[in-house]
């Protein structure tokens, strides 16, 4: 069931700004890198970013309103043009000026940060009762500035009806009581819960005494590049949902997007289980597209990055790889049910050159090709499973009964069989000998097979 109100951001909202150049030298009076300036980026950041990636995520059309303190500052004004057109401002008063957070990066790398700026909100008016009277979920995001406590009784009561997400700071206040989810990344834990360990047993423990004290429906710490431990109160059995893959980029702001995330799966009508595996798998895709920093996020004639990982693209994969000089290597079949001997044969075929593209029959080739009762799995899942594995690098399906039209496409150098074939009956042969490819026959261990394993298992059920 979705949530029929808006999405409603409440927090503290800050300017970020980028100041990115090289450093080749040091100052003649310091010992100090010079930075040559390339590039000079402001954008929204805390409340503003989370907001912002909210109104990307989850269902097409829903409608994100950001309640959170804006002052009359260049800054505050920065914001606002930043935002305009992509959700609803609601404005409280702000005594002082906007946050602003300054990072110098040389060759891409932090430097040194400046903050500076900052005020007390004011008193939320009618206004902001209203909107968060009729949100349809809620996103408390928390950045030690007292935005949340300006309307913590409509926040309290907003938790007793709809989901409230919440992503605490250790310089801010508790979580409402019944928020259905909490969000704090492992540093922000220790902090909240400082004397123990950094073991994975001791972020859960630390996740199940937060929601116990915070009275929360789910903990969720983050680990950055190990994924999400979810907890809950009174219970020992954690559940790790760990990254997808391993993220290389920028993590400015990957809290900000898995809170985010979270909380537009929440109003999509997913389990917290299910919004917490989707926002693992988008942070990390958020992080390899360059994090806060991906001019992408920001200009309206670019396109966004993908809010997920892309399977591999096994024709570009195979340029690329040849480009470079390298040798492409693929192999096929119809890995209906993964087994020792599959896995034995494709790390055998990495080995052998700089990428590996599996080339899976479709379900109806499978079925051509084995007979009624197959295949076992579909070929989604099929992909799934052989695209985790770390010797494989691409897979690609067909759906004829032999792949060498796809190899036509491929052109790859090497073409890897298992020993139970001879490479004289192998019909891809001849095609791999038109640009100069080979075919190769790699041993095979020997008794694994998925028809023996299908008959082993109708058996044992039969018992």
């Amino acid at each position: 069931m979705t949530a029929a109100g808006p999405l409603v951001v409440v927090g503290d909202t800050l300017l970020d700004q980028d100041i990115e150049g090289e450093a080749g030298r040091l100052a003649p009076d310091a010992p100090a890198p010079v930075v040559d300036v390339r590039s000079d980026r402001s954008r929204p950041g805390g409340a503003g970013l989370a907001a912002a990636l909210a109104a990307r995520a989850g269902r097409a059309g829903r409608e994100v309103v950001l309640v959170t303190a804006l002052g009359r500052d260049a800054a505050a004004d920065t914001v606002r043009r930043a935002l305009h057109g992509r959700l609803t401002l609601v404005e409280l008063p702000l005594d002082g000026t906007l946050p602003v957070k300054t990072r110098v990066l040389a060759g891409r790398r932090p430097l040194v940060r400046i903050d500076r700026g900052g005020g007390r909100p004011g008193a939320a008016d009618d206004a902001v009762r209203e909107v968060l009277a009729a949100a349809g979920t809620v996103l408390v995001a928390d950045y030690g500035r007292h935005t949340a406590r300006a309307v913590r009784a409509e926040l309290a009561a907003a938790a007793r009806r709809v989901p409230v997400v919440w992503d605490p700071h250790p310089k801010g206040d508790a979580p409402v009581a019944a928020a259905r989810l909490v969000t704090p990344n492992a540093a922000e834990a220790r902090a909240l819960l400082p004397g123990s360990g950094t073991t994975l047993a001791d972020d859960a423990r630390r996740g199940r005494a937060l929601a116990e004290r915070w009275r929360a429906a789910a903990v969720a710490v983050t680990l950055g590049p190990r994924g999400a431990l979810l907890t809950r109160p009174a219970t020992d059995t954690p559940m790790l949902l760990p990254a997808p893959y391993q993220a290389d980029g920028d993590p400015c702001g990957a809290g900000d997007c898995f809170a985010a995330v979270c909380a537009a799966a929440l109003a999509d009508g997913a389990l917290p289980e299910e919004a917490v595996e989707r926002a693992v798998a988008e942070a990390a895709a958020f992080v390899s597209a360059g994090g806060a920093g991906n001019a992408a996020l920001w200009d309206p004639a670019r396109e966004p990055a993908p809010a997920a990982r892309p399977p591999s693209d096994a024709y570009a994969l195979a340029r690329d790889v040849r480009a470079r000089g390298g040798t492409v290597v693929a192999t096929g079949g119809c890995f209906d049910l993964l087994h020792a001997g599959h896995v034995g044969l494709l790390e055998s075929a990495r080995r052998i050159g700089d990428c590996l593209i599996v080339c899976v029959n479709s379900d109806a080739s499978l079925a051509r090709l084995k007979g009624p009762g197959r295949p076992l799995n579909p070929l989604p899942d099929r992909i799934r499973v052989l695209s985790a594995l770390g010797s494989v690098d691409a897979v690609v399906s067909f759906d004829e009964d032999s792949p060498e039209a796809l190899l036509g496409k491929l052109r790859p150098d090497i073409w890897v069989k298992g020993g139970d074939y001879c490479v004289e009956d192998l019909p891809e042969a001849e095609t791999l000998r038109g640009w100069g490819g080979q075919a190769l026959v790699l041993p095979y261990l020997q008794g694994r097979s998925t028809t023996g394993l299908a008959r082993r298992a109708a058996r044992s059920a039969s018992r």
